[in-house]
């Protein structure tokens, strides 16, 4: 990826959407992750309801974005459901143990939505939750990685991944709440 390429993906300019007629080949449903607390969050369960996934940091520029997660989950909790996946792949910024990063993320911004256990969202020991989101032969159309720490998926209310969204991109953000 070059420098340039990055720094659109930071500076939020790269906003993408599913193209009409595409459809996962894999179902999202079918996909699972352990949370923080060690419990298996099924995503079968989601059916109905819109599911945003954000790889998060606790040590990142981007890491108030927790506040608007939060504010996000209580205003469209009945319609969305947000799920936070700690990963430290981009300059060691959630370097914590699961205990660490649910105290923090309690303590400084209140979350309450739901969290992964810390995963890593790139590289050889990709989660396949991101292998799902990343992958055209899983998702129907999106190759996109992370780019860095709280780039977002937004997954329809059928299961098939919808838009994937910058990390720059706030969670409050029009282009995000347009679509919920």
């Amino acid at each position: 990826m070059s420098i340039f390429s990055m720094l659109l993906g930071l500076l939020g300019c790269n906003t993408n959407k599913r193209p009409a007629k595409s459809s996962s080949k894999i179902p999202f449903y079918e996909l699972h992750t352990v949370s923080l607390t060690g419990d298996t969050i099924r995503f079968e369960q989601f059916r109905g309801k819109k599911v945003l996934l954000v790889n998060t940091a606790s040590k990142c520029g981007f890491t108030p974005q927790y506040a608007e997660l939060e504010e996000l989950h209580k205003n469209f909790g009945d319609k969305l459901q947000i799920i936070g996946f700690p990963a430290n792949n981009f300059m060691n910024q959630e370097p914590g143990s699961s205990e660490d990063i649910a105290d923090f993320c309690e303590r400084n911004y209140g979350v309450s939505f739901l969290m992964s256990d810390k995963v890593s969202v790139k590289g050889e020991d990709m989660h396949p939750v991101y292998q799902w989101l990343t992958e055209k032969d899983l998702n129907g159309w999106n190759t996109k990685s992370p780019t860095w720490n709280f780039q977002k998926y937004l997954v329809d209310e059928n299961g098939e991944l919808e838009a994937v969204f910058a990390p720059s991109v706030k969670p409050l953000d029009k282009k995000i709440v347009s679509q919920l």
